[in-house]
């Protein structure tokens, strides 16, 4: 297509390849003003693909930073991200920015990037204990390559023995498994079903489920299966249970029969139980083991990965096709969100050392700079898919040396901050760059 293309015509182009292209089966709703995500339930990796879809065929150039903003909502904001001279929208009102002491005042929001952790988590942010050094485990959490070189959040050699260990040993609370694995699953849905009406006012009943079978409920990445874990609980209608999702921040009421079919699932097995009560702030001792047992500074795992399977694909081993790739890497969003952990584990130690918050919202910066990267790097895979073009192949490694340069260079921070924790002293009389820098 030659010439600017307006704004009506990319919501019409929009539709007709939601349709043609990529037979997305949710488009009774669709218009300029259809949310994206809440209407049309276009997971991230979708929204992606689409856009590839409109710069593919209509010839429009997507900006790189387009790929990751945050604020496309609608139909119509895509539109006007890619139809130049699209009318923008006018700017909500909103009141003048109170000062803040940033890093150092209440930190009110969290991080939503791993269920599990939110889960055990929960308890204690309402107990005023601090829980971001235990994200520490989250920036290079488990994941899997399947024999076919795919890369996979979660699969059934995965257990959380880990976070398990650890949170009871720094926080204090046991979390026991009412979940076997040697029993069926209908045992194990009696056992929940038991633990359930013999349930302490204070405990936690946890549960993964898959939520690919709960539709009503948020689901972002479109994962087919999607395993998640809830706290769950009974009410006076024996019918609905009452769910806590910390992870997606909402509560309300399911079915009960919805949710047992989703608990059944051959695609979910597990399950905790825990109270709170005994929750206590974890002892400086057993806070440097943990960060000393699980901080990775020579290796980067899911660049490691995403550069194999890229390889894999673009070297046809096993009879893989370059067609492939994009199926291959579907997962990566799910574990990019994962590197906002790191701010967690930057602001604990900032807070600690009460080092001062401009150097600390440039380290965020940095880290958005890594997720961004990601999620372009994503992108491009999506267009090395479609195109089977191996000239792009080149500039995938080179993006991923890239980030691994980034990513490299916050562990290098992290680990001197974490020094300086280790070493008040020197952490007070030592610029902050110059520490950091070291």
């Amino acid at each position: 297509m030659s010439g600017p293309i307006d704004h009506e015509a990319v919501v019409e182009a929009i539709g007709r390849l939601l349709r043609a292209e990529m037979h997305h089966p949710h488009l009774d709703g669709f218009g300029p003003d259809a949310r994206l995500n809440e209407d049309l339930y276009l997971d991230s990796v979708q929204l992606l693909q689409l856009m590839l879809a409109l710069e593919m065929t209509l010839g429009l150039s997507v900006p790189e930073e387009a790929i990751s903003r945050q604020d496309i909502a609608t139909v119509a904001d895509l539109a006007a991200l890619l139809a130049p001279g699209a009318p923008a929208k006018a700017p909500e009102p909103s009141e003048p920015e109170a000062p803040t002491e940033g890093v150092h005042g209440e930190m009110p929001y969290d991080l939503k990037i791993h269920c599990f952790v939110s889960c055990v988590c929960d308890g204690l942010k309402k107990r005023g204990i601090d829980h971001r050094p235990f994200y520490a485990l989250i920036w290079d959490a488990e994941f899997a390559i399947t024999d076919g070189f795919r890369l996979a959040y979660h699969s059934d050699a995965m257990d959380h023995e880990g976070f398990r260990y650890w949170f009871e040993r720094l926080y204090g609370v046991p979390l026991v498994a009412w979940y076997e694995h040697s029993r069926t699953k209908e045992e194990n849905v009696a056992t929940l079903l038991e633990r359930l009406e013999a349930r302490a006012p204070d405990e936690c009943i946890m549960v993964m489920l898959d939520m690919f079978h709960l539709p009503e409920r948020e689901n972002k990445f479109n994962q087919n299966p999607f395993p998640h874990y809830l706290l769950v609980e009974l009410t006076d209608d024996p019918a609905l249970w009452q769910v806590r999702d910390p992870d997606f921040r909402w509560e309300g009421l399911i079915e009960r029969e919805r949710l047992l079919n989703a608990i059944r699932q051959p695609t979910v097995a597990g399950g905790y139980r825990f109270n709170h009560a005994r929750a206590h702030a974890p002892a400086d001792a057993d806070l440097a083991a943990y960060f000393e047992a699980c901080f990775r500074p020579e290796t980067n795992p899911l660049i490691d990965a995403a550069r194999a399977i890229v390889l894999a694909h673009a070297e046809g081993r096993g009879g893989l096709e370059l067609a492939g790739i994009g199926e291959a890497l579907r997962e990566l969003p799910v574990m990019t969100i994962r590197k906002w952990a790191y701010e967690h584990g930057f602001a604990f130690f900032w807070r600690a050392l009460r080092w001062p918050d401009p150097e600390f919202q440039r380290i965020c910066d940095e880290i958005e700079s890594l997720v961004n990267g990601l999620t372009a790097l994503h992108y491009a895979v999506l267009k090395l898919a479609r195109t089977g073009d191996r000239a792009l192949v080149a500039p995938i490694l080179k993006r991923l040396d890239a980030l691994d340069a980034v990513e490299f260079s916050l562990k290098r921070q992290l680990a001197a901050a974490y020094a300086a924790w280790r070493n008040p002293d020197r952490g007070r009389t030592v610029p902050v760059r110059e520490r950091l820098s070291a």
